[in-house]
């Protein structure tokens, strides 16, 4: 595991500049404001200065930017990720925000947390998923909030689109990175001693055509205003039966 880590580290450290750059097109941004806003709307979460929140492999740590715009900006966070680029540079850009460079697989603290938030992370180290939940669970408070997003596949063609694609795309490494099914990424989450408050599924065309710029740039075409007719026509979709078969990620939150 520690070769496959090193392994994820160096990839990530040579993309991580392109990630940056292409995830800022406004496209992608509107996407995500969209998705998060309502995938966060209806859980009331009492933010203040006393909230904690833990941004485990946290990349340019775009869950605090999802959680200042959910709840406000008043809550503490600590974030970490394995990438010592990524770590750099957000110490660069905002000296004072609380990141540092950890593992996933070994992190430890004695502090607990209100929110867990871990955006797309699972995948880059399948080999220890369930146990990254399982820990990270035990760092929330009770009744603390676990917020994740995965790439997922609820049928063998997704699977096999994704595959083909880690295989040929360079943003990916298909030596280190593996997306879930479904039903697998859920036992993780309720082996961990979590319950299910919301599980959807927008993986969908939107998110396909305007979520990864930095890997297909030629799909993301038509601007913001395309951006909200295809989500708008979509999100009726997203907690159907339909949805989770479809959808090449999931969105869940889970409480402790």
């Amino acid at each position: 595991m520690t070769d496959k880590l090193e392994q994820q580290r160096l990839h990530f450290n040579s993309i991580s500049q392109r990630y940056k750059s292409a995830r800022s097109n406004e496209s992608h941004q509107e996407l995500k404001n969209l998705i998060w806003a309502d995938a966060l709307q209806d859980l009331k979460l009492d933010a203040h200065g006393d909230t904690v929140v833990l941004e485990p492999m946290c990349g340019f740590a775009e869950g605090r930017k999802i959680l200042s715009q959910a709840l406000g900006a008043d809550f503490q966070y600590h974030g970490f990720d394995y990438s010592d680029s990524v770590v750099e540079d957000l110490q660069r850009s905002d000296p004072s925000i609380n990141v540092e460079q950890a593992d996933v697989t070994s992190f430890d603290t004695d502090q607990r947390f209100d929110i867990i938030i871990l955006i797309g992370g699972l995948h880059h180290v399948p080999d220890n998923a369930a146990e990254v939940v399982r820990n990270m669970a035990r760092l929330l408070k009770p009744g603390g909030i676990f917020i994740n997003l995965e790439p997922t596949h609820g049928n063998p063609i997704t699977r096999w689109v994704r595959d083909a694609i880690y295989q040929r795309n360079s943003l990916f490494d298909q030596e280190t990175e593996r997306a879930f099914a479904v039903e697998e990424l859920q036992s993780m989450f309720e082996a961990a001693g979590l319950s299910h408050k919301l599980m959807t599924f927008p993986g969908l065309l939107t998110y396909i055509l305007y979520y990864n710029p930095d890997a297909f740039p030629a799909l993301n075409k038509g601007g913001v205003a395309w951006v909200q007719r295809l989500y708008a026509l979509e999100r009726p979709l997203y907690q159907t039966r339909i949805a989770r078969w479809l959808s090449f990620a999931t969105l869940s939150i889970w409480q402790k």
